[in-house]
C-alpha cells in the first residue's frame, strides 16, 4: 500500500485541482491514504482540503506541522500507514497510473525513485533542466520529480534531516544513492513553473544551479538557506 505526502502553505488556489488530479489519475486500490500536512496556511487551504476529503473516495487526512517542507514530510511519514511512501509536491502533477508504476517498481525490488519531470511551461531554459531528469544520477534530482521511497528504507535514514529549510529532498535522495538502487520511472510528473514565471527563468535557475554547487563544496543548511532566501522569492 502507497502513502501519498503532501507538505502544503497557502495552497488555496489549486489544491482542490491538485486533490482531483491524484484521485482521478490512480488506478488501483492499493492507496492507503494521501496525507497533507499543513504548514500554517492563512488562506483557506485546510477548509478546501476538509471539503474535498468529505465526499473523496480516497482516504484524505489533513494534519498540522510546523512550518518547513522537512518537518511537514516527516510528520506525515510518522502516522503513515502504507509500506511505501510517495512524497509530492503540491503544484507537482503525476502521470494516470502513479500509484501502479510505483508499485511495480517496487516489487521489482528498486525501494526508491522519481519520476521523470517537464515543466508547464515551454521556455528553452526549462526544457533543457527538465530533459536531464531522465538520467539516473544524483546531480539531475529535484523535488519537483516527487519521490516514492519504503517506509523501511526511509525509516532506517531518519528521514528528512529538518536543519534543511530548502534542499531537503535532495538532501535526503542523495543518501538514498549512496546506500541503496533508485529509478527513474519512465513517465513524467508536470510541475508548475510559477517559482521561475515570478523570479525570472534565467535567474531562477543560475541560483539554483549556484545552491547544487554550493553543496557539493560543503555548504551547510545555514548557509544554503540564507543564500535562498537572499535571491529568490518564494
Amino acid at each position: 500500500m502507497i502513502s501519498i505526502i503532501v507538505p502544503v502553505l497557502n495552497e488555496a488556489d489549486g489544491i482542490v485541482e491538485f486533490l482531483a488530479h491524484i484521485t482521478d489519475n490512480a488506478t488501483s486500490s492499493k492507496i492507503s491514504e494521501l496525507i497533507i500536512v499543513d504548514g500554517g496556511s492563512s488562506d483557506g487551504t485546510p477548509r478546501l482540503v476538509n471539503e474535498y476529503a468529505s465526499t473523496s473516495r480516497l482516504e484524505i487526512k489533513l494534519i498540522d506541522s510546523e512550518k518547513g517542507r522537512a518537518r511537514q514530510m516527516n510528520k506525515g511519514a510518522q502516522i503513515a500507514r502504507g509500506g511505501v511512501l510517495y512524497f509530492l509536491h503540491a503544484d507537482s502533477f503525476p502521470p494516470k497510473g502513479y500509484d501502479t508504476a510505483i508499485l511495480a517498481e517496487t516489487q521489482n525490488g528498486n525501494p526508491a525513485g522519481c519520476f521523470r519531470m517537464r515543466f508547464d511551461r515551454p521556455h528553452p531554459v526549462l526544457k533543457i533542466s527538465q530533459w536531464f531528469t531522465r538520467f539516473n544520477f544524483k546531480f539531475c534530482r529535484g523535488g519537483d520529480q516527487s519521490l516514492f521511497v519504503t517506509k523501511e528504507i526511509f525509516d532506517t535514514l531518519n528521514g528528512y534531516d529538518e536543519s534543511y529549510t530548502i534542499y531537503e529532498d535532495c538532501e535526503l535522495i542523495n543518501r538514498i544513492y549512496d546506500h541503496y538502487s533508485f529509478v527513474v520511472i519512465n513517465n513524467v510528473v508536470t510541475t508548475s513553473a510559477r517559482k521561475y514565471i515570478k523570479n525570472g527563468t534565467v535567474k531562477l535557475q543560475y541560483h539554483f544551479t549556484v545552491i547544487h554547487l554550493k553543496k557539493i563544496m560543503g555548504a551547510s543548511p545555514e548557509n544554503l538557506s540564507n543564500y535562498y532566501h537572499r535571491n529568490i522569492s518564494s
